[in-house]
C-alpha cells in the first residue's frame, strides 16, 4: 500500500427499525464534512435514503453506501434496512463490512431485529460496538441497554470515550498481559495514540469486548466520538494481494446499466480490468465512488474500499468476485416465507414483467420468481407485507408496469414422517442405466440435509455419485405435497452402474424419482414458518391481546411489567398472525408496538397447513416424467 493512502474502514449501520440509524449516518456524513447538512428522515431529506418509495415512508428498503475521511482514515458506511422484511440486504451487508456500529434505543434496548442482525453478525465473524441512542428521550435506561448488550452478546459490554486515554486503558489492556502490566506501572499516560488503537483493535476484532457509545443522533452528541472510535479501527489495506470482494448490492443506472456495489478485501480493480464474476469472464467498464444516489467517476477501487463496478452485467447481489477464502462467509438471516401470485393489469406484459422481476431478483436474489407453465402464472417468494408493498411500488414506478398481486400463501416445508427405503431402476428405454436404493430419516427441525453415499466404487463409479449428490437439492426441492422437503438424511445404500448402457446424466435423470419414492414410503408432514415477537401493550389490554396471541396458536413468556406498560415475548405461527400488528394497533388505540423476526420451522398440528399441486412433471409420474427429461416431451 502506498505510503500516502489512508487508513481504510468499512462500517455498517445496524438497528432495528426506528431506533435512529439513518438518522446517525447523516450525522457522521455532516461532521466529517461529506454533506453542508445532515438530511432527516421525516423530511425525506436522508442521502442515503434516495429512493422516492423511501422517503414516502420513512424506511430504509435497499442497503446505500457513501465515503468519508476523519482523522487520516478513509471510512465506507452502509446503511442498512431496520424491517425484518429487508432483513436479505442487511445480511449480505454484514459480509461487506469490517465492524459493525448497532444502534439501539435507549428507551427500548436490544428488540427482535437487533437479535437477528447479532446473529448474522456471529454467522460471519464480523465484529461489533453499539452506540445507544436517543439518551435525551424520556424513558431512557442506559443502565438496562447495557444489561441488554452483555446479554445479547455474551461479552463483556464497555462504555468507551475514545478520548479518554484511561478509559480506553481501563477497558481493553486487560485483554493484554503486557499492556495491563505497564498500565498498572506507568499509567494511561504512558500510552500513545497507535497503543490504545493497538488494544481497542485487540478486543473489537477479537471478539472479547464491545465497546459501547451514548448520544443523541438527532442532536449530534457522540458523534464525534462514535468517529474517532471508528478512525482508531481502521486499518492498512493489501492492495498488493489477490483480488478479491463481494458484491453486497446491486442497482440499476440509467446511464451505465447494471451497477455491482462492491465492497474489495484484498487486490485492486481498475477501469478494463478483466473479472471474472457470476461464473463468466466480465470487463469492468466504469468504477465510481457512492455517496447516497450520487456517485462521481473513480477509475480504480483499492483493497478496503467500497464503489459501484460497472460493466458486471450478469452480477448479483453476494457474488464474490476473486478469491472466495479472502471473502467473510455468508449470513442469510431468514428465506422467504411467503409467496404471491402476481400477474400484469395487461395481459401482453407478461414477457415486460417477467424482464423487471429478472432484475430485481438480480438485486434481491430471495426473490424467487416460479413460472407455472401449465397455469400461466407467476409466483415470487416474498419476505413480507411490506414487502410485497415495496415490490408493487417498484414495478409500477420504475418499471410502468401496473400489476394485480393475489394474497400471500405461507411457504411450507416437508419433513419425512420415519425411516423408509427407496429404489429406482432406470434401464428403459435404451440407452439407459442407473439403478439406486436410498434410504432416508428425519433430523430434528432446523438441520436442512445431509447426503451420504455407502456404495463403493465398483458399484456405482464416484463420478455418477457425485452426480447424485448434486442433484440432491432438485430431489428435495418438491415433495409429495409440494413443498421443498428439509431436515432429512438420504443414505446411497445400493444400487449399480453398467460400463457399456450408462449414460453420463442417467444418474442425475434416476435420482430425484428414487428419493420421491422413498418418500412416499416413509409419508411426510408439514412444517410451518414461526415468527419470534416482542410487543409492548397497556395493562388494560392485557386481556384482549393474551387472548388473541392464544387464538393464533401462539406460545409466550411471562410478561415483564413496568410502569403500567407490558412486553411480553413469544413465538406464533406467520399463518396464522400475517394481520396481527394491525390488530394490536386497534387493541391499544394505538399505543401498542409489535416486531417480529422469522424463528425457523415447526411441525403443523393435525389439520394445518395444505398441499400443493406438483409443479411441472412428477417423478411419481415416471413415463412421463423420464420423457420430458430426455426432451422427448414439451412440457
Amino acid at each position: 500500500m502506498a505510503v500516502d493512502e489512508p487508513r481504510t474502514l468499512v462500517t455498517g449501520i445496524f438497528a432495528h427499525v426506528d431506533a435512529g440509524k439513518t438518522t446517525l449516518t447523516e450525522q457522521l456524513l455532516y461532521l466529517a464534512g461529506a454533506v453542508r447538512s445532515p438530511g432527516r428522515v421525516d423530511s425525506g431529506s436522508a442521502v442515503t435514503d434516495f429512493l422516492e418509495l423511501e422517503r414516502r415512508r420513512g424506511i430504509s428498503v435497499r442497503a446505500a453506501s457513501a465515503s468519508i475521511e476523519w482523522q487520516g482514515a478513509r471510512i465506507g458506511i452502509i446503511d442498512t434496512p431496520g424491517h425484518s422484511d429487508f432483513s436479505a440486504e442487511t445480511a449480505r451487508a454484514v459480509r461487506a463490512i469490517d465492524v459493525a456500529v448497532v444502534v439501539i434505543s435507549a428507551a427500548d434496548g436490544v428488540q427482535s431485529q437487533t437479535e437477528a442482525v447479532w446473529a448474522a453478525l456471529e454467522k460471519s465473524e464480523r465484529p461489533a460496538l453499539f452506540f445507544i441512542n436517543k439518551t435525551d428521550l424520556a424513558g431512557a435506561d442506559i443502565s438496562a441497554c447495557m444489561k441488554d448488550i452483555a446479554e445479547l452478546t455474551g461479552m463483556p459490554p464497555k462504555m468507551t470515550d475514545p478520548k479518554s486515554r484511561a478509559s480506553l486503558c481501563e477497558n481493553f489492556a486487560e485483554y493484554d498481559d503486557s499492556a495491563l502490566e505497564k498500565y498498572i506501572e506507568k499509567g494511561e499516560d504512558a500510552f500513545s495514540r497507535q497503543e490504545l488503537s493497538v488494544l481497542l483493535k485487540k478486543a473489537v476484532y477479537g471478539r472479547i469486548a464491545v465497546p459501547v457509545l451514548t448520544g443523541s443522533a438527532l442532536r449530534g452528541d457522540g458523534v464525534k466520538e462514535l468517529l474517532d472510535m471508528l478512525s482508531m479501527l481502521a486499518s492498512e489495506g493489501s492492495g498488493d494481494g489477490r483480488l478479491a470482494g463481494v458484491v453486497f448490492k446491486v442497482g440499476h443506472s440509467a446511464s451505465f446499466g447494471r451497477a455491482a456495489y462492491v465492497r474489495l478485501f484484498s487486490g485492486a480493480l481498475k477501469n478494463r480490468d478483466t473479472v471474472r464474476c457470476a461464473g463468466a469472464d466480465e470487463k469492468v467498464t466504469q468504477i465510481r465512488d457512492v455517496m447516497g444516489a450520487r456517485e462521481k467517476d473513480a477509475g480504480v477501487l483499492r483493497a478496503g474500499g467500497i464503489g459501484a463496478v460497472y460493466g458486471l452485467a450478469h452480477a448479483k447481489s453476494g457474488d464474490v468476485i476473486g478469491d472466495a477464502s479472502l471473502v467473510p462467509p455468508a449470513a442469510e438471516i431468514a428465506s422467504p416465507a411467503l409467496r404471491v401470485k402476481i400477474a400484469p393489469k395487461d395481459a401482453q406484459q407478461y414477457p415486460a414483467l417477467s424482464a423487471a422481476l429478472s432484475e430485481l431478483c438480480a438485486e434481491d436474489p430471495l426473490l424467487d420468481v416460479i413460472w407455472e407453465k401449465e397455469q400461466r402464472e407467476m409466483l415470487v417468494r416474498v419476505s413480507g407485507l411490506v414487502h410485497i408493498e415495496i415490490l408493487q411500488t417498484l414495478l409500477e414506478e420504475r418499471f410502468g408496469l401496473g400489476v394485480d398481486i393475489g394474497k400471500p400463501v405461507v411457504i411450507y416445508k416437508e419433513r419425512p414422517l420415519k425411516r423408509a427405503r427407496g429404489f429406482v431402476e432406470y434401464t428403459m428405454p435404451k440407452p439407459c442405466w442407473a439403478v439406486m436404493e436410498f434410504e432416508i430419516e428425519p433430523l430434528p427441525t432446523g438441520s436442512g440435509y445431509v447426503f451420504e453415499s455407502r456404495v463403493p466404487d465398483d458399484r456405482i463409479f464416484m463420478r455418477y455419485q457425485a452426480q447424485v449428490r448434486q442433484t440432491i437439492p432438485e430431489a428435495l426441492s418438491q415433495g409429495p405435497q409440494g413443498w421443498e422437503v428439509t431436515d432429512i438424511k438420504i443414505s446411497l445404500t445400493g444400487g449399480e452402474h453398467h460400463t457399456v448402457h450408462t449414460h453420463p446424466l442417467d444418474f442425475v435423470l434416476a435420482t430425484p424419482m428414487g428419493i420421491m419414492d422413498a418418500l412416499v414410503n416413509s409419508g411426510t408432514e408439514l412444517l410451518e414458518p414461526i415468527q419470534r415477537f416482542r410487543m409492548t401493550f397497556p395493562e388494560e389490554a392485557g386481556g384482549r391481546v393474551i387472548g388473541e396471541i392464544i387464538a393464533m396458536r401462539g406460545q409466550f413468556e411471562t410478561p415483564a411489567v413496568k410502569k403500567g406498560v407490558f412486553t411480553m415475548e413469544g413465538t406464533l405461527p406467520l399463518a396464522t398472525s400475517m394481520d396481527l400488528p394491525v390488530r394490536i394497533s386497534q387493541i391499544t388505540g394505538g399505543r401498542g408496538t409489535f416486531s417480529s423476526i422469522p424463528a425457523g420451522y415447526a411441525p403443523c398440528p393435525p389439520g394445518e397447513g395444505h398441499a400443493v399441486p406438483y409443479r411441472g412433471i412428477s417423478p411419481l409420474d415416471r413415463a412421463k416424467y423420464i420423457l420430458y427429461k430426455r426432451g422427448a416431451l414439451g412440457a
